[in-house]
Protein backbone atom coordinates (compact mmCIF):
# COMPACT_ATOMS: atom_id res chain seq x y z
CA UNK A 1 0.00 0.00 0.00
CA UNK A 2 1.52 3.52 -1.21
CA UNK A 3 1.74 6.13 2.05
CA UNK A 4 0.95 9.93 1.35
CA UNK A 5 3.29 12.29 3.19
CA UNK A 6 1.54 15.14 4.23
CA UNK A 7 3.88 18.34 5.30
CA UNK A 8 2.35 20.86 7.86
CA UNK A 9 2.16 24.36 6.35
CA UNK A 10 2.15 26.26 9.59
CA UNK A 11 -1.29 28.00 8.29
CA UNK A 12 -4.40 28.46 10.39
CA UNK A 13 -7.98 27.46 8.90
CA UNK A 14 -9.43 30.46 6.90
CA UNK A 15 -13.18 30.77 8.85
CA UNK A 16 -15.99 32.66 6.78
CA UNK A 17 -14.06 33.65 3.47
CA UNK A 18 -11.05 35.06 5.27
CA UNK A 19 -10.24 37.84 8.28
CA UNK A 20 -11.07 40.92 5.63
CA UNK A 21 -15.30 39.80 5.39
CA UNK A 22 -14.89 39.80 9.52
CA UNK A 23 -13.64 42.78 9.17
CA UNK A 24 -16.25 44.60 7.07
CA UNK A 25 -18.77 42.32 8.72
CA UNK A 26 -18.18 44.02 11.93
CA UNK A 27 -18.37 47.60 10.14
CA UNK A 28 -21.92 46.96 9.55
CA UNK A 29 -23.20 46.10 12.60
CA UNK A 30 -24.41 48.65 15.17
CA UNK A 31 -24.87 48.64 19.17
CA UNK A 32 -29.31 49.11 19.87
CA UNK A 33 -30.16 50.54 23.30
CA UNK A 34 -30.61 47.36 24.93
CA UNK A 35 -27.61 46.36 24.17
CA UNK A 36 -27.69 44.13 21.46
CA UNK A 37 -25.70 44.26 17.84
CA UNK A 38 -27.55 44.11 14.82
CA UNK A 39 -27.67 45.29 10.79
CA UNK A 40 -26.84 49.00 9.98
CA UNK A 41 -30.01 50.38 8.84
CA UNK A 42 -29.31 52.36 5.49
CA UNK A 43 -31.62 55.21 5.30
CA UNK A 44 -31.53 55.61 1.75
CA UNK A 45 -32.16 51.47 0.87
CA UNK A 46 -35.07 49.23 1.52
CA UNK A 47 -34.95 48.49 5.04
CA UNK A 48 -36.79 45.48 5.87
CA UNK A 49 -38.70 42.85 3.35
CA UNK A 50 -41.19 42.41 5.88
CA UNK A 51 -43.30 45.22 7.13
CA UNK A 52 -41.83 47.14 10.43
CA UNK A 53 -44.49 47.13 12.97
CA UNK A 54 -46.70 50.03 14.12
CA UNK A 55 -46.52 51.49 17.33
CA UNK A 56 -48.20 54.46 19.03
CA UNK A 57 -46.55 57.32 20.35
CA UNK A 58 -47.71 59.82 22.95
CA UNK A 59 -47.23 63.77 21.76
CA UNK A 60 -47.05 66.10 24.54
CA UNK A 61 -47.69 69.84 23.15
CA UNK A 62 -48.73 71.90 25.79
CA UNK A 63 -51.08 70.25 27.40
CA UNK A 64 -52.49 68.49 25.22
CA UNK A 65 -51.57 64.76 24.07
CA UNK A 66 -51.55 63.85 20.66
CA UNK A 67 -51.72 59.46 20.18
CA UNK A 68 -49.89 59.04 16.65
CA UNK A 69 -49.71 55.33 15.04
CA UNK A 70 -46.36 55.35 13.08
CA UNK A 71 -44.07 52.62 12.06
CA UNK A 72 -41.13 51.74 14.34
CA UNK A 73 -38.68 52.19 11.86
CA UNK A 74 -39.52 55.84 10.56
CA UNK A 75 -37.85 59.07 11.62
CA UNK A 76 -38.19 61.69 13.96
CA UNK A 77 -38.49 63.96 10.96
CA UNK A 78 -41.53 61.83 9.54
CA UNK A 79 -43.13 62.08 12.87
CA UNK A 80 -43.27 65.97 12.76
CA UNK A 81 -44.46 66.05 9.41
CA UNK A 82 -47.50 63.75 11.10
CA UNK A 83 -48.11 66.15 13.74
CA UNK A 84 -48.04 69.28 11.44
CA UNK A 85 -52.05 68.56 11.27
CA UNK A 86 -53.39 68.16 14.80
CA UNK A 87 -51.06 70.77 15.86
CA UNK A 88 -51.25 73.62 13.13
CA UNK A 89 -47.52 73.68 13.78
CA UNK A 90 -44.86 73.65 10.95
CA UNK A 91 -43.05 70.82 10.77
CA UNK A 92 -39.74 73.27 10.30
CA UNK A 93 -41.00 75.13 13.47
CA UNK A 94 -40.63 71.60 15.64
CA UNK A 95 -38.34 70.22 18.29
CA UNK A 96 -38.96 66.49 19.72
CA UNK A 97 -37.77 65.34 23.26
CA UNK A 98 -37.14 61.95 24.42
CA UNK A 99 -36.37 61.09 27.26
CA UNK A 100 -35.15 65.20 27.35
CA UNK A 101 -32.76 64.91 24.73
CA UNK A 102 -33.44 66.68 21.45
CA UNK A 103 -33.77 63.89 18.64
CA UNK A 104 -32.53 64.63 14.97
CA UNK A 105 -35.10 64.73 12.52
CA UNK A 106 -32.98 61.96 10.77
CA UNK A 107 -33.10 60.22 13.66
CA UNK A 108 -34.99 56.62 13.72
CA UNK A 109 -37.49 56.16 16.39
CA UNK A 110 -36.10 52.45 17.18
CA UNK A 111 -32.69 53.42 17.44
CA UNK A 112 -33.42 56.05 20.05
CA UNK A 113 -35.44 53.67 21.76
CA UNK A 114 -38.84 54.98 21.39
CA UNK A 115 -41.58 52.14 22.41
CA UNK A 116 -45.13 51.52 21.46
CA UNK A 117 -46.95 54.23 24.12
CA UNK A 118 -43.94 55.73 24.38
CA UNK A 119 -43.42 59.62 25.53
CA UNK A 120 -42.13 62.34 23.07
CA UNK A 121 -42.61 66.21 23.69
CA UNK A 122 -43.18 68.91 21.54
CA UNK A 123 -42.23 72.34 21.67
CA UNK A 124 -42.08 75.44 19.23
CA UNK A 125 -38.27 75.97 17.76
CA UNK A 126 -38.39 79.72 17.87
CA UNK A 127 -35.18 80.48 15.54
CA UNK A 128 -36.15 78.36 13.05
CA UNK A 129 -39.46 80.09 12.98
CA UNK A 130 -38.13 83.21 12.49
CA UNK A 131 -36.13 81.60 9.39
CA UNK A 132 -38.53 80.58 8.14
CA UNK A 133 -40.53 83.40 8.25
CA UNK A 134 -38.18 85.61 6.83
CA UNK A 135 -37.44 83.35 4.07
CA UNK A 136 -41.49 83.45 2.98
CA UNK A 137 -41.31 87.13 3.21
CA UNK A 138 -38.01 87.38 0.91
CA UNK A 139 -39.78 84.68 -1.46
CA UNK A 140 -42.90 86.97 -1.60
CA UNK A 141 -41.32 89.86 -1.85
CA UNK A 142 -39.28 88.13 -5.04
CA UNK A 143 -42.47 87.15 -6.60
CA UNK A 144 -44.12 90.53 -5.91
CA UNK A 145 -40.96 92.48 -7.61
CA UNK A 146 -41.07 89.83 -10.71
CA UNK A 147 -44.92 89.83 -11.71
CA UNK A 148 -44.38 94.10 -11.06
CA UNK A 149 -41.52 93.68 -13.32
CA UNK A 150 -43.55 91.51 -16.18
CA UNK A 151 -46.50 94.03 -15.98
CA UNK A 152 -44.17 96.81 -16.77
CA UNK A 153 -42.58 95.04 -19.63
CA UNK A 154 -45.86 94.63 -21.03
CA UNK A 155 -47.00 98.63 -21.36
CA UNK A 156 -43.11 99.54 -21.97
CA UNK A 157 -43.52 96.99 -24.83
CA UNK A 158 -46.95 98.80 -26.15
CA UNK A 159 -45.35 102.22 -25.53
CA UNK A 160 -42.43 101.65 -27.83
CA UNK A 161 -44.20 100.32 -30.17
CA UNK A 162 -46.60 103.57 -30.43
CA UNK A 163 -43.28 105.70 -30.56
CA UNK A 164 -41.86 103.76 -32.89
CA UNK A 165 -44.95 103.49 -35.45
CA UNK A 166 -44.90 107.42 -35.07
CA UNK A 167 -41.16 107.46 -35.83
CA UNK A 168 -41.88 105.66 -39.12
CA UNK A 169 -44.94 107.77 -40.02
CA UNK A 170 -42.32 111.33 -39.79
CA UNK A 171 -39.86 109.01 -41.58
CA UNK A 172 -41.76 108.64 -44.26
CA UNK A 173 -43.31 112.61 -44.19
CA UNK A 174 -46.45 111.29 -42.87
CA UNK A 175 -48.15 113.66 -40.05
CA UNK A 176 -48.41 113.16 -36.06
CA UNK A 177 -50.65 114.85 -33.47
CA UNK A 178 -47.94 116.85 -31.23
CA UNK A 179 -50.43 115.86 -28.14
CA UNK A 180 -50.23 111.94 -29.27
CA UNK A 181 -46.25 111.78 -29.72
CA UNK A 182 -45.35 113.56 -26.24
CA UNK A 183 -48.34 111.78 -24.30
CA UNK A 184 -47.06 107.94 -25.61
CA UNK A 185 -43.40 109.34 -24.51
CA UNK A 186 -44.45 110.67 -21.34
CA UNK A 187 -45.98 107.18 -20.40
CA UNK A 188 -42.96 105.40 -21.43
CA UNK A 189 -40.89 107.44 -19.43
CA UNK A 190 -43.15 106.89 -16.56
CA UNK A 191 -42.96 102.99 -16.39
CA UNK A 192 -39.35 103.05 -17.18
CA UNK A 193 -39.11 105.34 -13.44
CA UNK A 194 -41.17 102.24 -12.15
CA UNK A 195 -39.26 99.57 -13.00
CA UNK A 196 -36.20 101.48 -11.89
CA UNK A 197 -37.77 101.82 -8.95
CA UNK A 198 -38.01 98.23 -8.18
CA UNK A 199 -35.15 96.56 -5.79
CA UNK A 200 -34.54 93.51 -6.81
CA UNK A 201 -31.89 90.96 -6.00
CA UNK A 202 -30.12 88.01 -7.97
CA UNK A 203 -32.49 86.37 -11.29
CA UNK A 204 -35.03 88.84 -10.33
CA UNK A 205 -32.81 91.97 -11.16
CA UNK A 206 -31.27 90.16 -13.72
CA UNK A 207 -34.95 89.99 -15.46
CA UNK A 208 -35.15 93.95 -14.18
CA UNK A 209 -31.86 94.55 -16.44
CA UNK A 210 -33.22 92.86 -19.82
CA UNK A 211 -36.10 94.88 -19.63
CA UNK A 212 -35.46 98.06 -21.60
CA UNK A 213 -37.07 99.42 -24.33
CA UNK A 214 -36.13 97.82 -27.75
CA UNK A 215 -34.85 101.05 -29.01
CA UNK A 216 -32.71 103.01 -27.08
CA UNK A 217 -32.77 106.04 -28.93
CA UNK A 218 -36.34 106.27 -27.88
CA UNK A 219 -37.00 110.56 -27.66
CA UNK A 220 -36.95 112.06 -24.97
CA UNK A 221 -39.08 115.05 -26.25
CA UNK A 222 -40.71 115.98 -29.46
CA UNK A 223 -38.13 116.19 -32.05
CA UNK A 224 -40.57 117.15 -34.52
CA UNK A 225 -41.86 120.34 -33.31
CA UNK A 226 -43.00 121.04 -36.95
CA UNK A 227 -44.67 117.81 -38.38
CA UNK A 228 -48.19 118.54 -36.43
CA UNK A 229 -51.36 117.09 -37.47
CA UNK A 230 -54.19 119.87 -36.87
Amino acid sequence: MMRVKTKATGLAPVANGGGGRGESAAHDLELRPGGMLVQKRNPDSDRNSIPPPTIRVRVKYGSIYHEISISSQATFGELKKMLTGPTGLHHQDQKLLYKDKERDSKAFLDMAGVKDKSKIVLVEDPISQEKRLLETRKNAKIEKASKSISQISLEVDRLAGQVSAFETIITKGGKVAEKDLINSIELLMHQLLKLDGITADGDVKLQRKMQVPRNPDLPKANPYPLIIQN
